[in-house]
């Protein structure tokens, strides 16, 4: 067994034995995106198991170690981790639990150390908790995060993007079921293996990759019939993590709709501009200041890139870049709102709107006051000024039943119906007028 090492503030330390020896359970958000990080940390050595976990037990363990004035996705990562731990399908003294700490104004900073007293208060000290920051807010002798690492896993989200927003207008319509789950699976597997070659983080690499993928999903055997379209918005974990949202897209989907995600790219983008806009603003480092503006200038061309082998196929719609839409959020928000989501919220849903997405739901937790005031606090101007906008906002809590929420969802679509049959009609006047008059 592991010899448990403390550093001079008494904190739990994931040791290089450790590493050989333990598995590190991380919680899920985006299912795509991190499988393909898990294999990354897998191509460097370690042993990690990806918690696909959804039952009302991790609410329970969530409401029993964390205090309920917490926001609810710390309520549920926390709870996921802890239900894990006790499952009985670990040995707890060989495992480590990895989370994401930002370092910014959200409360997901002190996820880690919400975490470490939930373990205390369980029994568990001795499982280590093992941060994955780009701050340098904590480090470990057995864990730490390379040049290779980081640009593997900054891949791994962009290509994620690439494959989910294609995956997602194929499903709905897909004539052999199962087959774009299929493809999802080959693309995560192919590109990994591809991470160990030294020519994979060539752009001209990642562009035919990029062209690839667009290529491999259009290639599916599709039925388009009319869907109805619905945009998903919100707080990061809730608007992604099927445990957070109550399997939302499933429900989407089960409804005869089309579900429309924005990608992680843009908020990858927005982390890096808020740097920038904090400079403008406020002042501080240059080299932060023009070290965010290159790293945000990298992503924009990817981006690009990405964007342009959609476009290759004019039957799927294409996501507008990052300028774009941070020039739809100006004409509602300053750019130095950044708390939570920030803008980029607001931002989102002005984006589907202009896509000719007007259905919205917008994903609510409790706890996350700045995604209230830029998501639900916003749909009143937005609706002024785009009276086609069909938006309902969804709270998440520990209380809040599922069929309620459902219920609400239904009631927008059942107003998105009746929109489009209306519009439908009015087509079908302004044709016939025309006829008449020719």
């Amino acid at each position: 067994m592991a010899e448990l090492i403390y550093n001079k503030k008494g904190r739990l330390l994931f040791t290089r034995e450790m590493k050989r020896e333990y598995t590190l359970l991380m919680p899920q958000m985006l299912p795509v995106h991190l499988t393909m990080l898990r294999r990354v940390l897998e191509l460097h050595g370690y042993k990690v198991d990806m918690l696909t976990t959804n039952h009302r037990g991790i609410v329970d363990e969530g409401l029993k170690y964390v205090h309920n004035d917490t926001c609810y996705p710390a309520l549920l990562v926390i709870g996921q981790l802890i239900d894990a731990v006790k499952s009985g399908k670990y040995d707890p003294h060989k495992v480590g639990l990895l989370i994401t700490q930002t370092g910014g104004g959200c409360r997901a900073s002190n996820y880690i150390h919400l975490l470490r007293k939930a373990l205390h208060r369980a029994g568990y000290d001795y499982i280590p908790v093992v941060s994955v920051n780009l701050s340098g807010l904590e480090k470990n002798p057995g864990f730490s995060i390379g040049i290779k690492m980081l640009r593997q896993m900054a891949y791994s989200m962009i290509y994620g993007d690439l494959i989910v927003h294609m995956a997602n207008q194929c499903r709905p319509y897909e004539i052999n079921k199962g087959e774009t789950d299929a493809h999802i699976e080959k693309w995560v597997e192919k590109l990994t293996n591809e991470f160990c070659k030294r020519k994979s983080f060539r752009s001209s690499y990642i562009r035919n990759n990029f062209n690839k993928i667009a290529d491999d999903f259009a290639s599916i055997p599709l039925k388009r019939v009319p869907k109805v379209r619905v945009g998903i918005v919100g707080e990061i974990y809730i608007k992604y993590a099927p445990l957070g949202n109550n399997n939302l897209e499933e429900f989407l989907l089960s409804e005869g709709c089309e579900p429309v995600v924005p990608g992680l790219t843009d908020f990858i983008i927005f982390k890096c501009d808020n740097r920038v806009e904090d400079h403008n603003l406020y002042g501080g480092k240059f080299a932060t200041f023009i070290g965010a503006g290159l790293l945000k200038k990298y992503i924009i061309k990817l981006q690009a890139d990405m964007i342009a082998a959609v476009k290759r196929h004019p039957e799927f719609r294409a996501p507008c870049t990052f300028d774009h839409l941070k020039k739809l959020a100006g004409d509602y928000l300053g750019y130095g709102n950044k708390m939570g989501e920030g803008w980029l919220l607001t931002g989102e849903m002005l984006e589907l709107i202009d896509a000719g997405i007007n259905n919205i739901v917008c994903t609510q937790p409790f706890g996350c006051l700045p995604n209230h005031i830029v998501g639900k606090g916003m749909v009143r101007k937005i609706k002024d000024n785009l009276p086609q906008a069909n938006i309902v906002t969804i709270d998440y809590d520990p209380g809040a039943t599922r069929i309620n929420q459902e219920n609400r969802i239904k009631l927008m679509l059942a107003n998105a119906r009746i929109s489009e049959e209306k519009s439908n009609k009015s087509a079908k006047v302004s044709v016939n007028r025309e006829l008449t008059a020719q």
